[in-house]
């Protein structure tokens, strides 16, 4: 038979590959021992199986996929960092440096002139240290942007979360600021979008759409002959689109040549992308984006580099508002090193006598409370930044 698809866990099976022929007695015997309960095969491919097959429910395949990120979250962690709300100013102040930084960039290449890559790593460098220090602080604020300021505080934003997951990698040194300078760098192919295209309320055309996918490209040629750019920063601002089924695009590339940094790269822009608030839409809850994305199984992303993602993070980002088995209402101020389910919360809100309470700060891996679920603020009506301060 051609397995299509492996449904178990990310972890429990050694295939490196999702779909191959299944022809040896061995990677039969490793189906059927090492945990998997169920797989898809592609009948055009390869032999159909007898009698009926009943294909898992959406239930069940979402308990399977929660299940999952369960199991990434409470693996052993180490981290070390301040308080978040020591690092909040620090980090917003990077931030700003970051919006400017990025917003005279675009600005030069639409003037037509050349950029310098290198001028960026000392901002690369500040962005780094405050996600050493703390990376809720600097992550949170800058998911928490302004519509108007989407183009340049997602090339940003990228950068933050690509330094954060090249240090859940285990990347150091240069390859951590060049991942860095690859986030910061790899939109910049929009600049050469028009901006009624770029910025357009409603959907997009098929016409348009093939506009906007022209910017890895652009992109590219931009930093093609921009002082001080590397083959990585090339390759994230060319690949970010890709996905590795090599449904995406430019170049619709899979397998080895879609790189560690291209495969980061994806990641971390649709996940920025997906908790941003548009011109066309709100953005999705940080914890309910994570669940999308896992639910993702059509080879959109590098599980592995998912997963990881997923540690970097939280199964319940910062920003969260989650409801606790008390019934009172938190928001997920920063991740904990016991387990990504029991981050450390700020409790402000009794759904039982439907008013604020006296906020309470509560780590969750030292509590007998736990989260129940999430929940969606604008149905509360909340206003998360000054709840959070962030």
């Amino acid at each position: 038979m051609f397995i299509q698809e492996i449904c178990g866990s990310w972890m429990d099976h050694p295939f490196w590959k999702k779909a191959f022929l299944l022809s040896l007695n061995e990677d039969l015997k490793t189906l059927k021992t090492c945990g998997i309960q169920e797989v898809w095969i592609d009948t055009d491919k390869g032999l159909d199986v007898e009698g009926e097959v009943i294909a898992p429910s959406k239930e069940e395949e979402l308990k399977k996929v929660e299940a999952e990120l369960k199991k990434v979250a409470t693996e052993n962690r180490v981290v070390q960092r301040v308080p978040v709300q020591q690092e909040v100013q620090r980090a917003r102040a990077v931030l700003s440096k970051g919006k400017a930084a990025v917003t005279s960039m675009f600005h030069e290449v639409r003037m037509g002139k050349a950029i310098s890559v290198s001028d960026a790593e000392p901002l690369v460098d500040e962005i780094s240290s405050s996600i050493e220090r703390n990376p809720e602080a600097f992550l949170n604020l800058a998911r928490l942007k302004n519509v108007d300021d989407y183009t340049y505080m997602h090339s940003v934003a990228v950068c933050g979360l690509m330094i954060a997951l090249g240090k859940q990698l285990g990347l150091a040194g240069r390859d951590l600021k060049d991942a860095g300078i690859a986030g910061l760098m790899h939109d910049v192919g929009k600049a050469l979008i028009p901006t009624d295209v770029l910025n357009k309320p409603g959907k997009l055309t098929d016409a348009e759409f093939e506009i906007i996918k022209t910017h890895p490209r652009k992109g590219w040629e931009i930093l093609n002959i921009a002082e001080g750019a590397n083959a990585i920063a090339l390759d994230v601002c060319l690949h970010h689109h890709e996905r590795v089924d090599g449904a995406g695009y430019p170049d619709r590339i899979s397998g080895e040549p879609l790189t560690l940094f291209a495969r980061m790269g994806a990641v971390c822009d649709v996940y920025d992308a997906l908790t941003s608030n548009r011109c066309y839409k709100n953005g999705w809850e940080p914890a309910e984006t994570i669940r999308k994305m896992a639910e993702w199984r059509n080879g959109h992303f590098d599980e592995k580099i998912f997963q990881a993602f997923v540690k970097t993070i939280g199964i319940y980002p910062s920003g969260t508002l989650v409801r606790l088995k008390s019934g009172r209402l938190a928001i997920v101020i920063e991740q904990t090193g016991k387990s990504l389910l029991t981050p450390i919360v700020k409790i402000f809100f009794s759904t039982k006598s439907n008013e604020p309470i006296m906020p309470e700060m509560v780590d969750l891996s030292r509590s007998q409370e736990c989260i129940a679920g999430t929940e969606d603020p604008a149905q509360w009506g909340f206003d998360l930044k000054q709840i959070t301060g962030f």
